[in-house]
């Protein structure tokens, strides 16, 4: 089966308006979660999100397609601007139709959605705007990102709820493994931090009401009590190997295995055995014929839930029995909140970095064990450790469950 490799990286997230200065901030420890910004809070019990900081679509994008496009969709185009530049790939030099987009989103376009309606019902429905329907659809940052860069292979958009992003990492990694494809572009965008995003959540009692951004989202603490809401961007550039080597391509990491799973259990709540999230880092590691016991580190979904975080601290331990306890398994969203189906594709950007750097993130403003989560959470502070493999989970509102495994590129 042929390599697939990462050689272009791109994101915009609450950490950060690029690789740079978000990978910087990660291994430093930095919160990105502060009082929400971009809506009136004074109504509502939750008053934190992890927005981007200092956002103008005007530094990044043409004002005129910016108005085009959902904020999601902006934050997905100017990640995938970075990445495509990062990567160097020229392609007038290749087979369009060898080169991919899958991008995801779990909610789209909610801000259009949101906006629009209440201007249908105030000024009638035949004066929304006319890209109500193509800003508003989950699928339109792939191909945003399709029409801009050329690439006319496969383009798609795998709505998983929080598990999106890395299913269309992995599902964008087997369409190169397999010979389908030769360049990916692949990752994810969300951009829902709005009235009826916050009070969706809100509603289902999901969300952390501290008012503390420091004390909000905690990943594996006793007193953690919900998520917090992120937003922004992360794309990779996947090439198969020989073909990155060619083009002189500088390479980040691999990608080795992909698992993809369901809890076949309810809506929201993910099932508390941890069954579902065991069997898709069973699958990866299968796909990428190693031993368990190679796996040095763990980016985890760690939400910040009671049931997400000890649902999978116990899957873990049923994966890799007392193996479990000499791995790192760090939140980072602790730093970033929960960019939902972005999520995962800003984790692949940190467990790619942490590989290639040889620096493992910490779980951030970490204070009260909790008996339930008892695994190394690499508490506070990021270490220096030399990890040749690492896993990054996903697990989505369905059930959904996907992990990818990345590997510290050795030629």
């Amino acid at each position: 089966m042929r390599r697939v490799v990462i050689t272009g990286i791109g994101t915009i997230n609450p950490v950060g308006h690029n690789l740079e200065e978000a990978w910087e901030n990660i291994k430093n420890g930095v919160c990105g979660i502060d009082f929400t910004k971009q809506i009136d809070t004074t109504d509502f019990k939750v008053k934190v999100s992890g927005e981007v900081k200092d956002y103008d679509p005007a530094n990044f994008l043409d004002k005129k397609e910016a108005r085009k496009m959902d904020r999601y969709t902006q934050f997905g185009m100017i990640a995938a601007r970075e990445a495509i530049k990062d990567s160097g790939i020229d392609i007038e030099k290749e087979d369009p139709f060898r080169c991919g987009t899958i991008v995801s989103s779990g909610i789209g376009g909610l801000i259009t959605i949101s906006d629009q309606t209440i201007r249908g019902y105030t000024k009638g429905y035949e004066r929304i705007s006319p890209f109500y329907i193509p800003m508003s659809i989950s699928n339109m940052c792939a191909g945003e990102i399709a029409i801009d860069t050329g690439f006319k292979g496969v383009c798609e958009c795998i709505v998983t709820a929080c598990a999106s992003g890395n299913n269309a990492i992995g599902e964008s990694f087997h369409k190169i493994r397999d010979g389908y494809q030769d360049v990916m572009i692949t990752g994810g965008a969300e951009g829902c931090i709005c009235p009826m995003g916050v009070g969706g959540f809100t509603v289902m009692q999901a969300l952390s009401t501290s008012q503390d951004p420091n004390r909000a989202s905690i990943p594996f603490d006793a007193e953690r009590g919900g998520f917090v809401m992120g937003e922004g961007a992360g794309i990779l550039i996947l090439e198969e190997l020989e073909h990155a080597k060619a083009r002189g391509a500088k390479i980040y990491g691999e990608i080795v295995g992909y698992g993809a799973s369901c809890d076949a259990h309810h809506i929201t709540a993910p099932d508390p055995t941890g069954a579902g999230a065991a069997g898709c880092m069973e699958m990866a590691i299968a796909d990428a014929g190693i031993a368990k016991e190679e796996v040095g580190y763990i980016n985890a979904h760690g939400t910040s839930t009671h049931l997400n975080d000890a649902g999978e601290t116990k899957a873990i331990k049923a994966v890799f029995g007392d193996y479990a306890y000499k791995l790192m398994v760090s939140s980072t969203k602790s730093m970033t909140g929960h960019l939902m189906g972005a999520a995962a594709a800003i984790e692949a950007i940190f467990t790619t970095m942490a590989l290639k750097d040889g620096f493992v993130p910490a779980t951030i403003n970490y204070k009260n064990p909790d008996p339930e989560c008892d695994l190394d959470i690499v508490p506070n502070e990021g270490r220096q450790a030399d990890i040749k493999y690492a896993l990054s989970n996903s697990l989505g509102f369905g059930g959904h469950n996907a992990a990818v495994l990345f590997a510290k590129y050795e030629d």
